[in-house]
Formats: structure tokens, sequence, C-alpha cells
């Protein structure tokens, strides 16, 4: 008997759960406990509000060795500094850290025993808060308690930079006959905090498995410093995507007429958001918005063609960064941990 492959449906249809070797199990998973969603407590804020909290215990005590400055305001390179030196701030940061892990190992572990995780073998740890010596100190410290608790799964990091796994994600769900006649995409990541657009070359003559795609030109926008409301998000991002265009058009790359979006939530086959904005500006569950309509009134045309541009949830994207470098397994799973936490898990069906 021939076997059953799984083709790419129509343009009309966001939030992919069957590629070609590779089923998405689900995402966007939200458990709860008395406190409210797990996610919750591992976020970046969270782990910002846990080391404050240490703060305050040492302040009673005496002296708080990382100043007056509130916690949430420390950038991450000062903390990976104080993380390095050995003293009563590095101490507090090690204690801190350790209970960030414990709370993450938890969370790893109440999503193990969920249906669409309970057979995952590694789980990709991408968002923000990894990609500082903290973060990286966290995730190490997390494997270790998960081997502890005899939940044996593989943690590691994304294999390129945090910025981009939302965006290299969409090779695998742009149509293929589109990438064979074009040389980069264009792809969107939007976050509580930030929002990255990129150009992604795919540069599939050199890997044909889409593994060498790199993001040739990004742009990322700190929305959450300028307190937009959700009309002023999607002119930037239109104006950002347009700056795309401009720069593919001087340096002669060839460009897809594609889109792709990726963004917190549970996505509708139909491109709007069931749940999971909580952290964006405005209502974006709304029945009457609909982003990638919103930006191809913008951008009906990308060159010749006319654009297609599809949603799907910004984990599930991230995930599929890391496709190639995941068929040594059969299930997986990544999680996000930016301003909320983001989760999705796969099966290789190959």
């Amino acid at each position: 008997m021939k076997k059953k492959t799984h083709l790419l449906p129509g343009p009309d249809v966001h939030g992919l759960r069957e590629l070609p070797g590779l089923r998405v199990e689900g995402y966007s998973l939200q458990l709860r406990d008395k406190e409210g969603f797990v996610g919750d407590q591992v976020s970046q804020a969270a782990f910002r509000e846990l080391l404050e909290r240490w703060r305050k215990r040492r302040r009673k005590a005496g002296t708080d060795p990382l100043g007056r400055e509130h916690s949430r305001d420390i950038s991450k390179k000062q903390l990976d500094r104080v993380l390095l030196k050995t003293s009563a701030a590095g101490d507090l940061m090690h204690g801190a850290i350790e209970e960030f892990a414990e709370e993450l190992a938890f969370v790893i572990q109440r999503f193990t025993r969920q249906p669409s995780w309970k057979k995952v073998e590694r789980i990709v740890v991408g968002g923000g808060f990894t990609e500082s010596d903290v973060g990286e100190r966290a995730i190490l410290q997390t494997a270790a308690i998960l081997e502890e608790l005899g939940v044996h799964v593989q943690l590691g990091r994304l294999s390129h930079e945090v910025d981009d796994g939302g965006l290299i994600g969409w090779v695998h769900l742009a149509p293929p006959a589109m990438l064979k006649k074009h040389d980069a995409i264009l792809a969107v990541d939007i976050g509580g905090t930030n929002v990255r657009c990129g150009i992604v070359k795919t540069r599939r003559r050199k890997a044909r498995d889409l593994s060498l795609a790199k993001v040739v030109r990004r742009e990322k926008w700190r929305h959450a410093d300028d307190d937009p409301n959700r009309t002023d998000m999607v002119e930037r991002i239109a104006a950002m995507l347009e700056d795309m265009v401009r720069y593919c058009e001087r340096k002669h790359i060839r460009l897809a007429p594609f889109i792709g979006i990726a963004c917190p939530g549970l996505i509708r086959k139909d491109g709007s958001i069931e749940r999971g904005t909580q952290n964006l500006p405005g209502d974006w569950e709304s029945r009457a918005f609909h982003l990638p309509s919103a930006l191809w009134r913008r951008m009906p045309m990308i060159g010749s063609g006319p654009t297609l541009i599809l949603m799907h949830n910004d984990a599930v994207v991230q995930g599929l960064s890391e496709l190639p470098f995941m068929r040594d397994v059969t299930h997986w799973g990544v999680l996000t941990i930016g301003t909320g936490l983001g989760n999705a898990s796969f099966t290789n069906t190959f």
C-alpha cells in the first residue's frame, strides 16, 4: 500500500497542523493551578519578580547587593555580569536562578503529563530569556532537576539567534513552489514586547532540507516602550515590511510574494485568533479583526505576484526553525520563554 503523504492545503488555511513529514500535536497549551496559568510562573517577568523577592529578603537582613534599582529595570547584561562574580550579588543571582529552574522543571513535568506532550523526547527552548547567561544557566539547571525528578527529556537551545527563530521557521510553512522560484520570503514575529520583521533567504540550493536558511536583514521594534494601540501596530508592521521589499529590490533579491506572520495565541483556520493574545495591545481576538487581511490591503502585490499571507502561532514557527535538526527523534517540543510561555509539540511522521 502506498504511503500517504500530507500535502500543504490551500492558501486560505492558517495554523497548519499537518506538514510533509511532520504533525503539530498541539500548541498554546494552557494549564492552570491554584495561582493561575502555570506558564505565567516561568516568564521573563516572573523571573524578575522572583529576583525582587530574593532581594527583599536580603534587605530585611541588611543591604541589597544589587542596589536600589528595581529588578525589572536591570538589563540582561548587568545581570549577566553579576552572575560571573563571586560575591553576595552573585550568590543572590544563583539562588534566584535555582528557584526559577525548579519552577520551570515543574511546568515541564506538568506538560509531559498531557496527551500532546507525553511522548516528547527533546525540548528546544527559545524566547528572549534564553539569550542571556542567566537564561542559559537556568536551562542547564532545569535539565538537571528534570533528571532528578525522573523526567527523561533532553533540553536544548535554539541553534540560531533567538530573534531569528520566529522568522526562519516560515521556510517550512511557505508553499514549496514559491520557494523554488525565489531566493527569499518575508516573515514577521509578533511578541508581547517586540515585533521582529525580516528577510529570510532559503538557501535551498545549498541545503534542500532548508537547514541553512538565514535571516539576511531584520528590524526589531520594542513596541512595549511606545505603548501603541492595535491599529498603530498594524501600520508599523506594514511599514517595516514595505521597507524590506525596497531592500530586496535594491539588492536584487528575488522575493517571493509571501508573508508569514508568527503571533501568540490559538490561530483559527481562517486566520483569526481564538485566544492567547492578552499580552498584545488592544483586542486581537475580535472577529472583526483579521491581521492577514489588514496587511494584504497595504501590500496586495509583491513583485509581479499577488501576496499570500499566512498566520501561525509564534511558538510553532520557532519550533519549525529547528525542524532539520530534529530528525533523529520522533517526538519533540518547543518552549519560548518571553513575555509569556509559548509552547508547541511535534511528531515527525517520516
